[in-house]
């Protein structure tokens, strides 16, 4: 019976050919939209869902109140040790310290081979925690000093087919480091992303601030504690506790600290901590993908509702034969059936078209067949029966239902067969559908059109910024300066801590001319050279810029932090002096510029001071000459790399 169904079924659709390619194609485009919504998010609800006991592990938090709250995903380098140390809530408590874009040296039958590299200087509790298999060398060697665990995939680019184990690299030009270890390549769908895991008493050698117990005066992005807690613990339990450090360490900072531990599965998600995807999105995006696939059903409804009126007589002839009302409809369902699985193939080749845009767009790596994940594959012939009763059964039960004597007789009218006011229905919806995705979409694109062209308060045309070599000293960073600003097409070159707008921030107390107590609000502190100004084309309004200096002497300042300090005008604070991160520096201010966005468009801009601090020009920023600007680049990376 069954092979009777698909029989007819296929007879009826060469019949109509049209009716079956719109049905197959609207139903393709909306299954294809189905399939990589639910893979996208499907990769991002499966973040870190793999580790043994993740129902236990947190990452300790600050939350920075002053005037404003601030979130961080850190804590001040201390903690890890000091909460190991002092209680027993933690079964595993480990500390990681990560760098991106680090200088890694190995030596080749050629000479030395150079690469840039996420490094993590990491306690040997991490891998106790985290679910990264170790498959060769020793769990126990990352407690030596310059010792190092890399992953396969690390392991293959830089030695072949060589045996890894023992052999050395450097980091920056100045830290040897000898593998221990090798590890399994890290899933893609963890927030953990470093390939290069240094033990982590060689930060020592790296920064000796992440290595010091007593740096409870900050706390830096790079930081990571993590704790898998001892079963049975509340966090509450732990986060009572956690205030005795900022009483013990921090007593008299206005910047009043509030340690708080957060869910390895609320990494992500959270956007206040850094959280790459919201859970606000996942639902946008599912519900969009709904709605698809929702259109494309009331599609095929309609269609299939406006033909059952010319295959009325075929009813009738069926009925007065013996067909079953039964009968017909698992005849319809069969058709409908025929219909969603030709679409379903179209949709797995469409979106194995699609996959590299989408992973080059979001910077994923779905795999190109989506039916090799388990999930993706049990989902595919779910949606094919789900859809198949969705869009099918109203159809094959009208046409099921028609009277024999009046289909024969060609009595029936398109009122009575299923009629005009669900078609009227579906349609409207199909209508408020669209219209709600398309007003949806407008906005984004106003919103980003919005972005690109919104006045950032800096230039950032036709500039390019590259890493300052690692370990270099003032005389070596001003001589690779003057080499650079000696290329032709390089109009002009700075040295600075990061460009004007960044996530790479140094925000840090201040205390201004003779006020006794820190302001109530935090600075963002810029090293940059004389030459800052004129690169990014920052506006000078009050004042004059820094002069060249390789310590901090002088400082600009920016019109958010005339207003937060209450001056009565830019000029009102040229002069004065200024202490930052506690009294570790001081200088005068000499200049006032206009604001720029020095973060996000999302985030308020921040009172900011530019200054010259040597230790902390991590970068260089070049303005180019649009003329041969591919020649000038290779220019550039060839003095880089030399």
């Amino acid at each position: 019976m069954l092979k009777n169904y698909f029989k007819i079924a296929l007879r009826n659709l060469k019949r109509n050919k049209s009716y079956a390619v719109i049905n197959v194609l609207g139903l393709a485009l909306g299954l294809t939209c189905v399939l990589l919504v639910f893979s996208l998010v499907k990769y991002h609800l499966s973040f870190d869902n793999f580790h043994n006991n993740s129902d236990r592990i947190y990452r300790f938090v600050t939350e920075q109140q002053r005037d404003v709250i601030e979130y961080q995903s850190s804590v001040p380098n201390p903690l890890g040790k000091f909460f190991r140390n002092d209680y027993t809530f933690g079964e595993k408590t480990a500390r990681i310290a990560t760098f991106t874009g680090e200088l890694i040296t190995v030596k080749s039958g050629s000479g030395n081979e150079k690469y840039k590299e996420t490094v993590a200087f990491a306690e040997p509790e991490y891998f106790q925690i985290f679910n990264f298999p170790l498959l060769q060398g020793d769990k126990n060697l990352l407690q030596e000093p310059n010792t190092a665990f890399i992953t396969q995939k690390l392991a293959l680019k830089y030695f072949g087919a060589q045996n890894a184990i023992g052999k050395v690299f450097r980091i920056d030009n100045r830290i040897n480091v000898t593998i221990a270890g090798i590890l399994k390549n890290l899933p893609e769908n963890t927030a953990q992303k470093a390939g290069l895991f240094v033990s982590y008493p060689t930060v020592k050698d790296y920064n000796d601030w992440f290595y010091k117990d007593d740096t409870w005066n900050g706390t830096s992005d790079a930081m990571q504690t993590f704790t898998l807690l001892r079963k049975g613990v509340n966090p509450a339990q732990v986060e009572k506790v956690l205030p005795a450090y900022v009483k013990k360490y921090r007593p008299n900072s206005k910047n009043v600290h509030h340690y708080k531990l957060q869910p390895l599965a609320d990494i992500h998600f959270n956007a206040q901590y850094d959280g790459q995807m919201s859970k606000r999105n996942i639902w946008v995006l599912s519900l969009i993908g709904l709605f698809l696939i929702v259109t494309a059903c009331f599609n095929f409804i309609n269609l299939a509702s406006a033909q059952a009126f010319s295959r009325s007589k075929e009813v009738g002839v069926r009925k007065v034969l013996g067909g079953q009302k039964g009968q017909l409809f698992w005849q319809f369902i069969s058709e409908t059936g025929v219909i969603t699985l030709a679409a379903a193939i179209i949709a797995i080749a469409l979106s194995a078209m699609l996959v590299p845009y989408i992973n080059e767009a979001f910077k994923l790596q779905l795999p190109v067949n989506l039916l090799s994940d388990f999930w993706v594959a049990l989902f595919v012939p779910a949606l094919v029966v789900l859809v198949t009763f969705f869009a099918g059964s109203y159809p094959a039960l009208i046409m099921a239902g028609f009277n024999p004597i009046q289909a024969l007789k060609g009595k029936l009218t398109k009122t009575n067969n299923g009629g005009f006011t669900t078609r009227r229905t579906l349609i409207v919806s199909q209508f408020v559908i669209a219209q709600v995705l398309i007003i949806g979409m407008i906005v984004i694109l106003t919103q980003m059109k919005y972005a690109k062209q919104s006045d950032l308060g800096f230039n950032k045309d036709a500039i390019i910024t590259i890493p300052a070599p690692s370990g270099s000293n003032p005389e070596s960073l001003k001589a690779f300066k003057n080499e650079l600003k000696n290329i032709t097409g390089v109009d002009a070159v700075t040295a600075c801590f990061s460009p004007p707008a960044s996530m790479n921030t140094w925000n840090t107390s201040v205390k201004y001319d003779k006020r006794p107590e820190e302001e109530a609000f935090r600075i963002s502190h810029k090293a940059a050279d004389a030459d800052y100004l004129s690169v990014f084309n920052l506006k000078l309004i009050a004042g004059r810029n820094t002069l060249p200096s390789d310590s901090v002497r002088e400082l600009v300042v920016n019109e958010t932090f005339v207003r937060k300090i209450n001056a009565k005008s830019p000029d009102a604070v040229i002069g004065k002096s200024v202490s930052l991160g506690g009294d570790m520096m001081r200088a005068v201010i000499v200049g006032v510029i206009k604001d720029f966005y020095d973060q996000s468009m999302h985030e308020d801009i921040n009172a900011v001071c530019l200054t010259t601090y040597t230790k902390n020009y991590y970068s260089f920023a070049l303005k180019l000459n649009a003329a041969n600007m591919g020649h000038t680049l290779q220019v550039i990376q060839n003095l880089y790399t030399k």
